[in-house]
């Protein structure tokens, strides 16, 4: 078996001209080059350089070997290219999960960003809600999963690791003849009496935190209809349905025939994650689209201060 480090210090020997050259090239001395070169002619089992005082030159085996040599050469580099490709950020691929309302904001900011700053590497982004996404990161899937846990949840999920990416606040959405849409602010407590609009399953991480903050004001929901389609509730309550808690993501557009109100006291908050397998491989893709989306949410969460604070 010809070892291709020496095919690499004769190739050099036959561009340089010379031991001496071929040394200073590779940084190597001139005593290690011909050893080096000694050693590839033992595995060849014949000559490939001939020495005389005027330098150095190849017999016709020498010279076959280099062609092969190049041949060689160029194929690891174009192998090493596709390894790097696939664990890094010069090629491969990223594969994404969110839920709706992350889909519409943070995630489109952040996938330009990345594209932006690494081009080569193929993206793409399913819509999945939260128990979906971790089951596809399980699966093998996708590769992040964004994912919402309530404002009481230890921020923990079995064979996952979990990057914090922001906490999102729920607003009261009433329609705008309701007798409390003049107040700027409103207790929980002051829609006891009212219909609620409400995702479609108990496993909904938005119903979970709109039934526990209900209770922690000391009543029940009572639920009217469900839906896990933020127009379409804006829709119901702006027909007088009903009212709902409404997450600041799926904010980005308001009809005008309904209202927004924060909340005094207990604000329930969605608290947004971003999963990943916590066993599995990690690749520099990955890593570094958790530092984006964390600088995207970062981002998102000033504006939204910035805006309460000029409002």
């Amino acid at each position: 078996m010809l070892d291709v480090k020496r095919l690499r210090v004769l190739r050099e020997v036959a561009l340089c001209g010379s031991f001496s050259a071929a040394a200073d090239a590779l940084s190597y001395t001139q005593s290690a080059i011909s050893q080096q070169i000694a050693a590839l002619e033992r595995e060849a089992g014949t000559t490939l350089v001939e020495r005389s005082a005027r330098g150095v030159r190849l017999t016709e085996a020498g010279e076959a070997l280099v062609r092969h040599t190049e041949a060689i050469l160029a194929r690891l580099a174009d192998a090493e290219d596709e390894l790097e490709a696939i664990a890094g950020l010069r090629g491969g691929r990223l594969r994404l999960a969110a839920f709706p309302t992350a889909a519409a904001t943070v995630m489109p900011r952040a996938i330009a960003r990345f594209r932006e700053k690494h081009p080569a590497v193929e993206l793409s982004m399913e819509p999945r809600e939260p128990d979906d996404a971790l089951a596809a990161l399980k699966a093998g899937e996708v590769d992040i999963g964004a994912v919402i846990l309530s404002d009481t949840d230890q921020p923990e999920v079995e064979g996952m690791t979990l990057t914090h990416l922001l906490d999102d606040p729920m607003y009261a959405m009433l329609p705008i003849g309701h007798p409390h849409a003049s107040k700027s602010r409103l207790r929980l407590e002051d829609l006891a009496a009212e219909k609620w609009m409400l995702g479609s399953t108990g496993k909904c991480p938005d119903t979970q935190i709109l039934l526990r903050a209900c209770l922690s004001a000391g009543f029940d929901a009572q639920i009217a209809f469900h839906s896990d389609d933020y127009l379409a509730i804006q829709g119901l309550v702006a027909s007088g349905l009903g009212v709902a808690l409404i997450p600041d993501l799926a904010l980005v557009a308001v009809r005008d025939d309904v209202v927004v109100r924060a909340l005094t006291g207990s604000t329930p908050v969605r608290r947004i994650f971003a999963a990943t397998l916590k066993e599995g491989y990690c690749s520099p893709a990955t890593e570094a689209m958790l530092e984006i989306l964390t600088e995207v949410c970062a981002d998102f969460g000033q504006g939204r201060r910035e805006l309460a604070l000029a409002s």
